[in-house]
Protein backbone atom coordinates (compact mmCIF):
# COMPACT_ATOMS: atom_id res chain seq x y z
CA UNK A 1 0.00 0.00 0.00
CA UNK A 2 1.47 3.43 -0.55
CA UNK A 3 2.08 6.14 1.58
CA UNK A 4 -0.96 9.04 1.92
CA UNK A 5 0.61 12.29 2.92
CA UNK A 6 -1.22 14.34 4.52
CA UNK A 7 -1.25 18.27 5.29
CA UNK A 8 -2.42 19.40 8.98
CA UNK A 9 -4.31 22.51 8.94
CA UNK A 10 -3.66 24.41 12.30
CA UNK A 11 -1.47 24.03 15.36
CA UNK A 12 -3.64 23.46 18.34
CA UNK A 13 -3.11 20.39 20.89
CA UNK A 14 -5.47 18.28 19.18
CA UNK A 15 -2.73 17.98 16.38
CA UNK A 16 0.14 17.50 18.16
CA UNK A 17 -1.61 14.43 19.38
CA UNK A 18 -2.82 13.52 16.20
CA UNK A 19 1.07 13.79 14.81
CA UNK A 20 2.32 12.14 17.75
CA UNK A 21 -0.50 8.80 17.29
CA UNK A 22 0.30 8.60 14.07
CA UNK A 23 3.90 8.99 13.69
CA UNK A 24 4.94 4.87 13.73
CA UNK A 25 2.24 4.30 10.54
CA UNK A 26 3.68 2.98 7.51
CA UNK A 27 -0.09 4.20 5.71
CA UNK A 28 0.17 7.67 6.54
CA UNK A 29 3.02 10.44 6.67
CA UNK A 30 2.02 13.97 7.84
CA UNK A 31 3.95 16.11 5.38
CA UNK A 32 3.01 19.50 6.10
CA UNK A 33 1.65 21.88 8.86
CA UNK A 34 0.07 24.61 8.07
CA UNK A 35 -0.78 28.18 10.76
CA UNK A 36 -1.84 31.57 10.13
CA UNK A 37 1.81 31.86 12.30
CA UNK A 38 5.18 31.79 10.03
CA UNK A 39 6.89 30.95 13.96
CA UNK A 40 4.15 29.01 14.92
CA UNK A 41 4.16 26.47 12.19
CA UNK A 42 8.12 26.48 11.85
CA UNK A 43 8.31 25.57 16.01
CA UNK A 44 5.09 22.96 14.92
CA UNK A 45 7.21 21.36 12.55
CA UNK A 46 10.78 21.47 14.20
CA UNK A 47 9.06 19.78 17.73
CA UNK A 48 7.24 17.23 15.51
CA UNK A 49 9.55 16.68 13.06
CA UNK A 50 7.30 17.71 10.09
CA UNK A 51 9.27 18.44 6.64
CA UNK A 52 7.17 21.16 5.67
CA UNK A 53 5.92 24.32 7.73
CA UNK A 54 3.69 26.82 5.82
CA UNK A 55 2.57 30.48 7.16
CA UNK A 56 -1.36 30.36 6.03
CA UNK A 57 -3.24 27.47 4.95
CA UNK A 58 -3.63 28.72 1.57
CA UNK A 59 -0.04 27.82 0.74
CA UNK A 60 -0.28 24.04 1.89
CA UNK A 61 -3.58 23.42 -0.06
CA UNK A 62 -1.24 24.86 -3.08
CA UNK A 63 1.16 22.06 -2.61
CA UNK A 64 0.85 19.41 -5.16
CA UNK A 65 2.39 16.65 -3.21
CA UNK A 66 -0.12 16.89 -0.16
CA UNK A 67 -3.22 14.26 -0.98
CA UNK A 68 -5.29 14.69 1.67
CA UNK A 69 -5.36 16.78 4.92
CA UNK A 70 -6.42 16.56 8.15
CA UNK A 71 -8.52 19.61 9.98
CA UNK A 72 -8.79 20.09 13.28
CA UNK A 73 -9.74 23.77 13.51
CA UNK A 74 -12.55 25.01 15.54
CA UNK A 75 -16.32 23.65 14.38
CA UNK A 76 -16.52 27.32 12.97
CA UNK A 77 -13.59 27.30 10.16
CA UNK A 78 -14.96 23.65 9.65
CA UNK A 79 -16.62 24.32 6.37
CA UNK A 80 -15.01 26.77 5.00
CA UNK A 81 -11.80 24.80 4.77
CA UNK A 82 -12.85 21.40 3.88
CA UNK A 83 -14.44 23.05 0.85
CA UNK A 84 -11.47 25.20 0.35
CA UNK A 85 -9.35 21.96 0.40
CA UNK A 86 -11.97 19.81 -1.83
CA UNK A 87 -11.62 22.50 -4.19
CA UNK A 88 -7.78 22.12 -4.11
CA UNK A 89 -7.97 18.54 -5.01
CA UNK A 90 -7.53 17.12 -0.94
CA UNK A 91 -9.11 14.18 0.52
CA UNK A 92 -10.11 15.57 3.95
CA UNK A 93 -10.39 13.73 7.47
CA UNK A 94 -12.42 16.57 9.37
CA UNK A 95 -12.55 16.27 12.94
CA UNK A 96 -15.96 16.49 14.81
CA UNK A 97 -18.29 17.56 14.55
CA UNK A 98 -18.18 17.85 10.65
CA UNK A 99 -19.92 21.34 10.76
CA UNK A 100 -21.65 23.89 12.41
CA UNK A 101 -25.14 22.97 10.96
CA UNK A 102 -26.71 20.75 8.51
CA UNK A 103 -26.77 23.12 5.59
CA UNK A 104 -22.82 23.58 6.42
CA UNK A 105 -22.36 19.59 6.04
CA UNK A 106 -24.41 19.17 3.08
CA UNK A 107 -22.47 22.22 1.09
CA UNK A 108 -19.14 20.20 1.87
CA UNK A 109 -20.13 16.61 0.95
CA UNK A 110 -21.34 18.55 -2.47
CA UNK A 111 -18.01 20.04 -2.59
CA UNK A 112 -16.00 16.96 -2.13
CA UNK A 113 -18.32 14.81 -4.69
CA UNK A 114 -17.83 17.34 -7.53
CA UNK A 115 -14.24 17.77 -6.89
CA UNK A 116 -13.90 13.74 -6.35
CA UNK A 117 -12.22 13.54 -3.19
CA UNK A 118 -13.73 11.92 0.03
CA UNK A 119 -14.63 13.89 2.78
CA UNK A 120 -14.38 11.68 6.50
CA UNK A 121 -15.81 12.86 9.78
CA UNK A 122 -13.16 11.88 12.37
CA UNK A 123 -14.87 10.49 15.73
CA UNK A 124 -11.57 8.38 16.35
CA UNK A 125 -13.57 5.85 18.58
CA UNK A 126 -16.05 4.91 15.16
CA UNK A 127 -12.74 3.11 13.71
CA UNK A 128 -11.34 0.99 17.24
CA UNK A 129 -11.56 -2.56 16.89
CA UNK A 130 -13.66 -2.77 19.69
CA UNK A 131 -16.65 -0.54 17.74
CA UNK A 132 -16.19 -2.57 14.65
CA UNK A 133 -16.75 -5.65 16.83
CA UNK A 134 -19.81 -4.05 18.28
CA UNK A 135 -21.31 -3.04 15.22
CA UNK A 136 -20.70 -6.60 13.50
CA UNK A 137 -22.62 -7.77 16.31
CA UNK A 138 -25.52 -5.61 16.06
CA UNK A 139 -25.73 -6.29 12.54
CA UNK A 140 -25.36 -10.24 12.99
CA UNK A 141 -29.01 -10.01 14.65
CA UNK A 142 -27.63 -11.68 18.02
CA UNK A 143 -28.99 -9.48 20.20
CA UNK A 144 -32.19 -8.74 17.87
CA UNK A 145 -33.76 -5.94 17.30
CA UNK A 146 -31.96 -2.41 18.64
CA UNK A 147 -35.01 -1.06 20.89
CA UNK A 148 -33.27 2.21 22.48
CA UNK A 149 -29.89 3.55 23.80
CA UNK A 150 -28.92 5.47 26.48
CA UNK A 151 -25.93 7.52 25.48
CA UNK A 152 -23.95 10.17 27.14
CA UNK A 153 -20.73 11.99 27.71
CA UNK A 154 -19.35 14.78 30.18
CA UNK A 155 -16.26 16.48 31.83
CA UNK A 156 -15.06 19.42 33.55
CA UNK A 157 -14.17 21.81 31.15
CA UNK A 158 -10.46 23.30 31.59
CA UNK A 159 -9.42 26.68 31.67
CA UNK A 160 -13.45 28.33 30.88
CA UNK A 161 -12.60 31.98 31.57
CA UNK A 162 -10.80 31.71 27.74
CA UNK A 163 -12.12 28.00 26.04
CA UNK A 164 -13.34 27.88 23.34
CA UNK A 165 -16.06 25.28 23.83
CA UNK A 166 -17.46 28.46 25.66
CA UNK A 167 -17.37 30.40 22.56
CA UNK A 168 -20.90 30.79 20.39
CA UNK A 169 -18.91 32.31 17.62
CA UNK A 170 -16.56 28.94 17.20
CA UNK A 171 -19.39 26.99 17.74
CA UNK A 172 -18.79 25.87 21.45
CA UNK A 173 -21.54 24.23 23.81
CA UNK A 174 -21.68 21.13 25.32
CA UNK A 175 -23.93 19.96 22.61
CA UNK A 176 -21.88 20.32 19.69
CA UNK A 177 -18.77 19.27 21.42
CA UNK A 178 -19.43 16.47 23.80
CA UNK A 179 -23.43 15.68 22.86
CA UNK A 180 -22.34 15.02 18.96
CA UNK A 181 -20.17 12.32 20.88
CA UNK A 182 -23.42 10.60 22.72
CA UNK A 183 -25.24 11.04 19.61
CA UNK A 184 -22.70 9.36 17.08
CA UNK A 185 -23.01 6.17 19.24
CA UNK A 186 -26.91 6.50 19.36
CA UNK A 187 -26.80 7.13 15.36
CA UNK A 188 -24.53 3.95 14.98
CA UNK A 189 -26.47 1.30 17.01
CA UNK A 190 -30.04 2.43 15.66
CA UNK A 191 -29.25 2.30 12.32
CA UNK A 192 -31.01 5.47 11.22
CA UNK A 193 -31.98 9.00 12.66
CA UNK A 194 -35.00 10.20 14.57
CA UNK A 195 -37.83 11.32 13.76
CA UNK A 196 -38.35 13.80 16.13
CA UNK A 197 -36.27 15.39 19.68
CA UNK A 198 -37.13 17.19 22.52
CA UNK A 199 -34.09 18.32 24.16
CA UNK A 200 -33.49 20.57 27.35
CA UNK A 201 -30.85 22.43 28.55
CA UNK A 202 -28.75 24.43 31.11
CA UNK A 203 -27.20 28.08 29.82
CA UNK A 204 -23.52 29.13 30.54
CA UNK A 205 -23.59 33.10 30.86
CA UNK A 206 -21.89 33.31 27.57
CA UNK A 207 -24.48 31.66 25.27
CA UNK A 208 -23.82 28.26 25.12
CA UNK A 209 -25.52 25.45 26.57
CA UNK A 210 -23.24 23.74 29.31
CA UNK A 211 -25.42 20.58 29.87
CA UNK A 212 -28.31 19.07 27.54
CA UNK A 213 -30.20 15.87 28.50
CA UNK A 214 -32.71 15.03 25.37
CA UNK A 215 -35.02 11.86 24.29
CA UNK A 216 -35.18 10.99 20.90
CA UNK A 217 -38.12 9.49 19.11
CA UNK A 218 -37.84 7.09 16.24
CA UNK A 219 -39.98 4.84 14.07
CA UNK A 220 -41.59 1.68 15.25
CA UNK A 221 -42.27 3.93 18.58
CA UNK A 222 -38.10 3.59 19.62
CA UNK A 223 -36.87 6.06 21.79
CA UNK A 224 -33.18 6.86 22.68
CA UNK A 225 -31.50 9.16 25.26
CA UNK A 226 -28.31 11.48 25.45
CA UNK A 227 -27.41 13.71 27.82
CA UNK A 228 -24.22 15.55 27.75
CA UNK A 229 -22.08 18.33 30.03
CA UNK A 230 -19.07 20.56 30.61
CA UNK A 231 -19.46 21.07 34.32
CA UNK A 232 -19.27 17.63 35.69
CA UNK A 233 -17.12 14.74 36.65
CA UNK A 234 -16.29 12.82 33.64
CA UNK A 235 -18.33 9.95 32.78
CA UNK A 236 -18.40 8.53 29.18
CA UNK A 237 -21.08 5.45 28.41
CA UNK A 238 -23.07 4.51 26.37
CA UNK A 239 -26.42 0.80 26.66
CA UNK A 240 -27.64 -0.42 24.06
CA UNK A 241 -30.80 -2.33 24.43
CA UNK A 242 -32.40 -4.70 21.85
CA UNK A 243 -34.67 -7.43 22.23
CA UNK A 244 -32.82 -10.57 22.41
CA UNK A 245 -29.48 -8.49 24.57
CA UNK A 246 -27.62 -5.66 25.78
CA UNK A 247 -24.81 -4.06 24.88
CA UNK A 248 -23.22 -1.74 27.46
CA UNK A 249 -19.65 0.18 26.31
CA UNK A 250 -17.64 3.08 26.87
CA UNK A 251 -16.82 4.17 23.23
CA UNK A 252 -13.65 5.71 23.85
CA UNK A 253 -11.82 7.34 21.33
CA UNK A 254 -8.22 5.99 22.50
CA UNK A 255 -7.72 2.53 24.48
CA UNK A 256 -4.55 0.84 25.82
CA UNK A 257 -4.38 -2.74 27.77
CA UNK A 258 -3.07 -0.97 30.63
CA UNK A 259 -5.69 -0.52 33.54
CA UNK A 260 -4.26 2.56 35.27
CA UNK A 261 -3.02 3.96 32.00
CA UNK A 262 -0.52 3.74 29.49
CA UNK A 263 2.12 6.88 28.77
CA UNK A 264 -0.12 8.61 27.26
CA UNK A 265 -3.19 8.41 29.50
CA UNK A 266 -4.83 5.86 27.44
CA UNK A 267 -7.26 3.52 29.92
CA UNK A 268 -9.01 -0.15 28.93
CA UNK A 269 -12.10 0.47 27.44
CA UNK A 270 -15.28 -2.09 28.53
CA UNK A 271 -17.26 -3.25 25.80
CA UNK A 272 -19.31 -6.20 27.25
CA UNK A 273 -22.77 -8.49 26.16
CA UNK A 274 -25.47 -10.06 27.41
CA UNK A 275 -26.59 -12.50 24.88
CA UNK A 276 -30.69 -12.55 26.32
CA UNK A 277 -33.64 -11.39 28.03
CA UNK A 278 -33.07 -12.42 31.81
CA UNK A 279 -30.73 -10.56 34.80
CA UNK A 280 -29.79 -14.22 35.50
CA UNK A 281 -27.19 -14.38 32.30
CA UNK A 282 -23.92 -13.15 33.02
CA UNK A 283 -22.50 -10.11 30.49
CA UNK A 284 -19.56 -11.37 27.67
CA UNK A 285 -16.75 -9.08 27.75
CA UNK A 286 -15.56 -8.39 24.41
CA UNK A 287 -11.27 -7.77 23.75
CA UNK A 288 -10.43 -6.23 20.64
CA UNK A 289 -6.78 -4.77 19.62
CA UNK A 290 -6.05 -1.29 20.97
CA UNK A 291 -4.40 1.62 20.09
CA UNK A 292 -5.07 5.39 19.35
CA UNK A 293 -8.03 6.02 17.70
CA UNK A 294 -6.37 8.64 16.05
CA UNK A 295 -3.76 6.61 14.03
CA UNK A 296 -7.30 3.92 13.49
CA UNK A 297 -9.20 6.86 11.73
CA UNK A 298 -6.44 7.74 9.59
CA UNK A 299 -5.37 4.12 8.45
CA UNK A 300 -8.93 3.76 7.90
CA UNK A 301 -8.86 6.69 5.51
CA UNK A 302 -5.85 5.70 3.83
CA UNK A 303 -7.05 2.44 2.75
CA UNK A 304 -10.63 4.11 1.66
CA UNK A 305 -8.43 6.15 -0.59
CA UNK A 306 -6.39 3.51 -1.80
CA UNK A 307 -9.30 1.03 -2.36
CA UNK A 308 -11.40 3.98 -3.40
CA UNK A 309 -14.19 2.58 -0.99
CA UNK A 310 -17.36 4.41 -2.34
CA UNK A 311 -19.95 2.18 -0.02
CA UNK A 312 -17.78 3.02 2.56
CA UNK A 313 -17.23 6.55 2.41
CA UNK A 314 -21.20 6.94 1.89
CA UNK A 315 -21.95 4.63 4.72
CA UNK A 316 -19.86 7.08 6.71
CA UNK A 317 -21.39 10.00 5.34
CA UNK A 318 -25.32 9.12 5.71
CA UNK A 319 -23.96 9.00 9.35
CA UNK A 320 -22.52 12.45 9.38
CA UNK A 321 -25.64 13.96 7.85
CA UNK A 322 -27.89 12.26 10.09
CA UNK A 323 -25.85 13.57 12.77
CA UNK A 324 -25.87 17.53 11.54
CA UNK A 325 -29.26 16.86 11.08
CA UNK A 326 -30.67 15.54 14.39
CA UNK A 327 -27.89 18.08 15.94
CA UNK A 328 -30.02 21.06 14.03
CA UNK A 329 -32.98 19.73 15.89
CA UNK A 330 -31.55 19.54 19.07
CA UNK A 331 -30.34 22.88 19.28
CA UNK A 332 -33.80 24.42 18.03
CA UNK A 333 -35.65 22.20 20.60
CA UNK A 334 -33.33 23.61 23.58
CA UNK A 335 -33.92 26.93 22.62
CA UNK A 336 -37.94 27.27 21.98
CA UNK A 337 -38.74 24.41 24.70
CA UNK A 338 -41.09 22.06 22.44
CA UNK A 339 -40.78 18.97 20.42
CA UNK A 340 -38.94 19.24 16.83
CA UNK A 341 -38.94 17.15 13.48
CA UNK A 342 -35.25 16.20 12.48
CA UNK A 343 -35.18 17.26 8.66
CA UNK A 344 -33.27 16.57 5.52
CA UNK A 345 -31.51 13.56 6.82
CA UNK A 346 -31.39 10.57 4.30
CA UNK A 347 -33.84 8.59 6.16
CA UNK A 348 -31.66 5.29 5.46
CA UNK A 349 -30.97 2.51 7.15
CA UNK A 350 -26.94 1.23 7.00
Amino acid sequence: MSTLKIGILGSANIARQFVRDTNSSLQIKVAAIASRSKLRSELFATENEIATAYPSYEELLNDSSIQAIYLPLPNSLHAEWAIKAANAGKHILCEKPLAMNGSEAWNMYEAARKNKVYLLESFPYYFQPQTQKMLSIIKSNKIGHVKSVQSCFGFTLPNPENNIRLNPLLGGGALLDAGSYALSAIRLAMGEAPTHVMAYANWAEFGVDISTVATLFYSEGRKSQLSCAMDAAYFRKATISATQGTIDTEYLNHTSDEIKGDTNGYLTSQLRIRYGTTNSIPFEHISAKTGSGFLFAAETFAKMIQDNDNDLFEFYKKISIDNAATLDALAKSSRLGELVEVKNTTNSNV
